[in-house]
């Protein structure tokens, strides 16, 4: 279990990522908000106080990388473990050997790169030597920990979410890799920083992608003399994906964004199928836009087809299932799908004239008939006093007045007459107009 090296391998056999792999916190690039001076995870780690912990993020941010340099620090046995090679009978070797460690004195971080992986039987399997102390459980997962892991282990580990590098801080890790000289150093790299934030880009957050890209473009770069040339041309043979227009932390990102959601809006599927491409094939993460297109379901289609949002909920997951590039077909049913669907902003408008009354009427009670009364005190002051519980009575409906009284009357949502939303139009009319009738043969009879 335990990683072990050839005397006969040599530091340049191995791929640029794992040279360039920080040994400790200053070198470690990314996560400011848990490394950054003064933040709770570097004071955890310098302070030799971990605990069990798991790190949860997409690939490529740092999850194995920062389990080792704590491994280091703390002079901690470091067992590398794998969900996906292993087992239960696995678990209880490393267990063993670990709980022989503790008595003399040793201690044991295991490392359990997509923990989320193991099973029940297999996460429990760990509980009892978490709780011993036998050994410091550090588990990666690019799922979230909360469905995936088991609630006993989960609660006896801190989760630290660990974020997407940032394009400036990939630059920054592509520009060390070219002058360190466990990198490229020691040869002489011609790249320009606008090639270096190409492949930044490219890379989605991911450092290994980022490093990994780079080292592909340096070995197939243009050789004169001692000095190798990287070219555009050279980029984009290795991505395979040419120089889009795209900065997805600038204004082409929410150019983009917003040419989607106005082309579903105006009904036009082929600029939305159009947009749609252009964002993912220039690397968007596809989760951003189900989201987006989640939203636009309901601001744009709200119940003139209530489906929409099934459907966009049905992409979102389907994205985060099985991710790019899979997803990118259920990404396009899905906007074809807003696109072609009958539109209302009907709910949006709602909400927002809601809001605002809201905003302006926030010291307006809430009618005693419409309060809860769970003591006698409540009881004796009024509270839920005359309420109708609508399921009591034939239509199933109530003229019990619901709004505070200086909103009395006040209508926010209106339907429109598209797709199905006629439906929900015609039905809350007969209702006001029902409760009309009742307030107006109640006060014929007073």
């Amino acid at each position: 279990m335990y990683e072990q090296r050839s005397l006969f391998m040599k530091d340049d056999d191995r791929p640029l990522a794992a040279r360039l792999r920080p040994q400790t916190l200053d070198e470690f690039c990314g996560q400011t908000h848990l490394l950054g001076q003064g933040m709770v995870l570097r004071k955890i780690i310098e302070g030799d106080k971990v605990g069990s912990m798991i790190f949860w993020g997409p690939p490529g941010v740092g999850k194995t990388t920062l389990a080792r340099i704590i491994a280091n620090r703390t002079q901690a046995d470091f067992i590398d473990f794998s969900a996906v090679t292993s087992g239960i009978k696995e678990i209880k070797q490393v267990m063993q050997q670990a709980e022989e460690s503790r008595n003399f004195g040793g201690r044991t971080i295991l490392f359990v790169d997509e923990i989320h992986r193991f099973n029940k039987a297999q996460q429990d399997a760990f509980l009892p030597f978490v709780e011993k102390g036998s050994i410091i459980l550090i588990g990666a997962t690019t799922e979230n920990p909360s469905f995936e892991v088991n609630s006993a282990l989960l609660s006896r580990c801190k989760v630290f979410v660990l974020q997407a590098l940032k394009t400036e801080e990939l630059v920054k890790l592509l520009s060390r890799a070219i002058t360190d000289e466990r990198g490229f150093g020691k040869q002489k790299i011609e790249i320009s920083n606008e090639l270096l934030e190409t492949i930044a880009v490219f890379a989605n957050g991911d450092a290994r992608s980022a490093l990994s890209t780079l080292e592909m473009a340096v070995l197939n770069g243009t050789v004169e003399g001692d000095k190798t040339i990287v070219t555009k041309e050279t980029i984009e043979q290795c991505t395979s994906k040419k120089s889009l227009l795209y900065d997805k932390t600038g204004e082409e990102h929410y150019n983009l964004i917003s040419a989607l959601h106005k082309s579903m809006r105006n009904s036009d599927p082929d600029a939305a199928v159009y947009w749609l491409a252009r964002m993912l094939e220039a690397g968007e993460d596809p989760l951003y836009i189900a989201r987006r297109v989640t939203r636009f379901a309901s601001e744009d289609i709200g119940l003139a087809d209530p489906r929409a949002l099934e459907i966009a909920v049905a992409a979102y997951q389907a994205c985060h299932f099985i991710g790019m590039p899979e997803c990118s077909v259920h990404l396009t049913q899905a906007v074809v799908y807003m696109s072609a669907a009958p539109k209302s902003n009907a709910l949006y408008t709602a909400y927002e004239k809601a809001k605002k009354d809201a905003l302006s009427t926030l010291a307006e009670p809430v009618p005693l008939v419409i309060r809860n009364a769970p003591t006698n005190l409540m009881r004796e002051l009024n509270y839920g006093k005359g309420y109708q519980y609508a399921h009591d009575f034939d239509e199933g409906l109530t003229d019990m007045q619901c709004l505070p009284d200086a909103l009395e009357g006040k209508t926010y949502y209106s339907p429109t007459d598209h797709g199905v939303e006629n439906k929900f139009k015609a039905r809350i009319e007969q209702i006001k107009e029902w409760k009309r009738a009742q307030r107006k043969n109640r006060g014929k009879s007073q």
